[in-house]
């Protein structure tokens, strides 16, 4: 909880995106004994240290604990340092629900939503193993998160991945994981990029394909949250946007910075795509992308639809689907930029993450409520707490 306004209650701050540095044992502890040789597990692979499935697939190369929070305190930003870290260097906030809740409560954090790594952002790394493997890892992941978030006393909130190569699936993992409590799916941001079982691409996220999720998702208020990196497309941290010329940290401080724009064009397809006109309550999150370049995609969205498209046409300009379907996270803005980009994108659709414990996390969360600018208190709830509050049906 950070500390009130003079005269105001204090705001009980809910961070939007953090990590699970999942235990090298989440998955073998918790799988039947036919397939616990094949779940995702550490094991050493051509003499390294590694992720692994399906026996001898990498999906971690290294073992990396994806997380920059060392164990004795402090945070490296360097990446030849980060690269060289394992689980036992890092923070047992990463992966221990105690430590991490002792984390939030030292650094004013009401409650977290929580993402996975080992899996991919958008659960896309299952895809390695045969159908029956791919599914038994899901559930088995969201299994965990479900403990995770009633032995946190409801303030760690997982999102469930999805078995999207198969939108049966998919529907009926949706409704299972609802009724365990967690309180929304996390889904690749990209689907049509990948084969499904019988040789032929999966349809995008905007055909009648997916309409059966939407329909759930849409009638039981799931929120449906894409993550930067959320696909193999997608994810870029040292590929191609850095010029050859430039070391490797700078190249990935490039890529770092340009793959918040990848989720401009999953929120610029889902609303051209015309879905939002027939499944009207859909929520969208923008996940880990920022959010200053909101407003200018949106302008940029509205011009082009009306000069080049003018024939297509939705219920409402294509920005106005952003206010009423979709949020954006955002965390190292900061000051009175932030509080005009907020009022920009709108104080309703903007949501406060941390990161925790990613290398361009906030660590130290160091006076949350000054960040905000000139925010009025009642923004700064919303912002800082309500919205999410209200988008995931967490207490507050």
């Amino acid at each position: 909880m950070t500390t009130a306004t003079a005269g105001q209650p204090a705001v009980k701050v809910i961070d939007t995106d953090t990590h699970l540095t999942e235990p090298h044992d989440m998955w073998v502890k918790r799988a039947p004994a036919s397939i616990r040789d094949r779940v995702p597990q550490v094991k050493v692979l051509d003499g390294v240290r590694s992720w692994v499935i399906d026996g001898d697939k990498s999906i971690g190369t290294g073992a990396h604990p994806n997380s920059a929070i060392l164990k004795e305190g402090g945070k490296v930003r360097d990446l030849d340092q980060f690269l060289k870290l394992q689980f036992e260097d890092v923070h047992t906030g990463s992966s221990s629900i105690r430590e991490r809740l002792a984390v939030m409560d030292a650094n004013g954090i009401w409650a977290q939503i929580v993402y996975p790594n080992i899996l991919g952002f958008g659960g896309q790394t299952a895809a390695k193993g045969d159908p029956a493997l791919r599914l038994s890892c899901v559930q088995i992941y969201n299994d965990a998160m479900a403990e995770l978030q009633e032995e946190s006393g409801s303030r760690l909130y997982p999102m469930a991945l999805l078995p999207w190569w198969d939108v049966k699936e998919a529907v009926k993992e949706t409704e299972r994981c609802a009724a365990m409590g967690l309180r929304g799916i996390n889904i690749n941001s990209d689907p049509h990029t990948v084969k499904d079982d019988n040789g032929a691409f999966i349809p995008d996220l905007g055909t009648e394909h997916w309409y059966p999720l939407w329909e759930v998702c849409n009638d039981r208020n799931i929120p449906i949250n894409f993550h930067i990196g959320a696909s193999e497309t997608a994810i870029d941290w040292m590929g191609q946007q850095g010029w050859p010329s430039l070391p490797r940290d700078l190249r990935s401080g490039i890529s770092g910075a340009m793959i918040f724009f990848n989720n401009g064009k999953v929120v610029s397809n889902l609303i051209y795509s015309g879905i939002l006109d027939r499944f009207k309550a859909l929520k969208f999150v923008s996940v880990e992308s920022g959010i200053g370049w909101v407003p200018f995609l949106m302008q940029a969205l509205d011009y082009q639809n009306k000069e080049i498209a003018e024939t297509r046409k939705f219920r409402k300009k294509p920005s106005e689907y952003f206010n009423s379907n979709f949020y954006a996270c955002f965390w190292f803005e900061q000051g009175q930029d932030v509080a005009d980009m907020i009022r920009k994108v709108g104080v309703d659709n903007c949501l406060f993450e941390t990161d925790f414990p990613h290398p361009t996390s906030l660590y130290p969360f160091d006076d949350i409520e000054g960040r905000m600018g000139d925010l009025t208190y009642e923004e700064r709830a919303k912002v800082l707490s309500l919205n999410a509050a209200k988008l995931y049906n967490i207490p507050v």
